[in-house]
């Protein structure tokens, strides 16, 4: 995969900046929140954030439950975009903004633990030959403790030179 080249955005820097350890993603996590509130609801931690790949995991806790005490489905579907946009912070250079478009879910299994949310893109685009919108569809796997897939999400995300 070919890293772009382009001007990073700042949350990305922010990233790289932090310390790449527990307290690093503690610190770049709740700042992540303040800004998004509502991923706070998940109590995420971003593990991992690069271009073209980011993880987040978040604990099972009763504010994620749902009437038969598993992760509840639109928490899954916060934490999936949690990782899509941290994702698309690492990959859509500054030159460029994007916004969600669509989310489609499949809940393949019962989420019984705590989960990772894993964005991944095989292929980074071609920002600089973006001169109008176009959309991108980022694969996002959810895994619980086991590494069973429990939700896949594939959210497709606008895309914009500025």
């Amino acid at each position: 995969m070919t890293v772009p080249t382009t001007p990073s955005t700042a949350t990305y820097r922010t990233w790289q900046r932090l310390p790449h350890n527990r307290f690093g993603r503690a610190l770049f996590s709740i700042g992540m929140c303040v800004r998004v509130p509502y991923f706070a609801t998940v109590l995420p931690t971003v593990e991992r954030m690069e271009p073209g790949r980011c993880e987040v995991s978040a604990p099972k806790w009763w504010g994620v439950h749902n009437h038969i005490k598993t992760f509840h489905a639109i928490a899954a579907c916060n934490l999936a975009e949690a990782a899509m946009g941290m994702l698309a912070e690492a990959t859509v250079p500054s030159t460029h903004r994007w916004i969600p478009k669509a989310m489609n879910v499949r809940y393949t299994a019962k989420a019984e633990s705590r989960l990772r949310a894993s964005a991944v893109l095989d292929e980074i685009p071609d920002f600089g030959s973006i001169a109008e919108g176009t959309e991108l569809t980022v694969p996002v796997s959810i895994t619980d403790r086991e590494g069973r897939e429990v939700v896949h999400a594939d959210i497709t995300v606008w895309i914009t030179p500025r």
